[in-house]
């Protein structure tokens, strides 16, 4: 009977031992979210609300492109020996870049997506995209 007792004893010990030992922390069970329960729920409702404050301001209050030039365009010197293109003619209906969540002053910009630097720019400001060369002049908005 003590030969059939000793690995049963063991192996009953192996299971014990086991069994207390805690799990790695990212195995470990955690509860259940339900279908209508978002993390970023309150933060991505806030955001619309901002947007769509910024835009009935900027239908409010339209401003002129000619008179005011955009802050993010870049500084490049021309040879005044160069021929300049004829004017564009005027748009006012930019869109707005989309703000990076957890990061304040980064935009998502909207014709490509790419992750745009704004800090110190002011709300509703039309600025060029720098991922684009100066002779496609894309522009939107900061939120």
């Amino acid at each position: 009977m003590t030969p059939k007792l000793l690995p049963c004893l063991a192996t009953l010990s192996s299971v014990l031992f086991v069994s207390c030992y805690p799990l790695p922390e990212d195995r470990q069970i955690r509860p259940q979210r339900t279908a209508d329960e978002s993390v970023t729920a309150q933060n991505q409702q806030a955001i619309q609300e901002q947007r769509n404050r910024m835009k009935e301001r900027a239908e409010q209050t339209p401003t002129d492109i000619g008179d005011n030039p955009p802050s993010q365009a870049p500084r490049e010197t021309a040879a005044p020996s160069t021929p300049s293109k004829p004017a564009e003619p005027k748009r006012t209906d930019y869109s707005f870049a989309n703000p990076v969540p957890g990061k304040e002053g980064f935009v998502f910009s909207p014709y490509n997506n790419k992750v745009v630097d704004v800090r110190d720019i002011p709300s509703g400001t039309l600025v060029q995209d720098p991922t684009y060369p100066a002779a496609e002049k894309k522009y939107f908005r900061v939120p």
